[in-house]
């Protein structure tokens, strides 16, 4: 199958990180992580947006009052892009607040019990983790002994949460409780290495397979529910980061990639789009009310 790559925007992002599509806005979000920077584009006009925030920006999601909750590494906050305004939530991690931008939150995802999930890394060994923050500002510890948690994804119908290490170089799959938020029954349903693509950010599409970034080798992998490698897609970036779903019919594949100065081509850090015949798994938003 030949797919055609739409270049939506030049950025050229040192870091570019963190799709998230709003349905509600037809706006595409992302984040350039080490310049502190999160741009919003109108997909319609073509108009891009961007905010300049206080400290590195590992990811975000959407709310349920328009605002946006954001993994800074000074910990989870809530972001109002219409007035600025930034209030403090809660810090996951507050032994680690002022570490350098090695030790810091990563990834994240609003799960489908309108939690936010999100996750860290760390430089020294394997002492990350996965948390669950509530609108209460409680951080509850999911999983430990991580590395870098990254790929963040769940099932459509809310019953399966997808995980990836990108330090240890592999995709596991738990069973949630969507009523209590319980995990269960981890399995590795991959390990790709650094040829095959290590795994960075993640989607799931409704045919209930998982695609995954291949930051390493310039591809993006997807996988059945099982694990079984269904496609190795080719990018126009050596570096893509992290995919997501959006457009009118969650059809439109959106992914971010990254640009290093000793590795670069002109496409690297900039924010591609292909269509795909599946569409994606549509992500809620936080719930701000207790």
């Amino acid at each position: 199958m030949i797919h055609r790559f739409e270049k939506i925007t030049a950025c050229q992002n040192r870091v570019g990180e963190s799709p998230v599509w709003d349905a509600d806005r037809s706006t595409l979000f992302w984040t350039d992580v080490h310049a502190q920077l999160i741009y919003a584009l109108h997909t319609s006009s073509g108009e891009i947006r961007h905010w300049s925030l206080p400290a590195r920006i590992g990811s975000f999601g959407l709310t349920d009052d328009d605002r946006l909750i954001v993994a800074l590494t000074t910990g989870v906050h809530l972001f109002d892009p219409a007035s600025g305004d930034l209030e403090f939530l809660v810090d996951p991690e507050p032994h680690r607040t002022g570490d350098s931008h090695k030790n810091r939150l990563n990834d994240s995802k609003v799960g489908p019990d309108g939690a936010y999930w999100v996750g860290s890394m760390h430089e020294d060994g394997l002492s990350a983790a996965l948390y669950r923050v509530t609108a209460k500002g409680s951080a509850e510890i999911k999983i430990e002994g991580l590395g870098t948690v990254n790929g963040l994804a769940f099932s459509a119908d809310g019953r399966t949460l997808f995980l990836s290490d990108s330090k240890q170089c592999w995709i596991d799959r738990y069973d949630l409780n969507p009523s209590s938020a319980a995990i269960s029954n981890r399995r590795r349903i991959a390990a790709p290495d650094e040829r095959l693509g290590r795994p960075d950010g993640g989607a799931t599409d409704m045919a209930g397979d998982y695609w995954s970034a291949g930051v390493s080798a310039g591809v993006l992998n997807r996988f059945s529910a099982s694990g079984e490698l269904l496609q190795s897609i080719s990018v126009p970036p050596l570096h893509p980061t992290m995919p997501c779903f959006g457009g009118e019919d969650l059809r439109s594949l959106y992914f971010t990639s990254l640009r290093r100065p000793d590795a670069a081509s002109p496409d690297c850090g900039d924010v591609f789009m292909m269509r795909v015949d599946v569409p994606g798994v549509p992500i809620g938003r936080f719930k701000t009310t207790p």
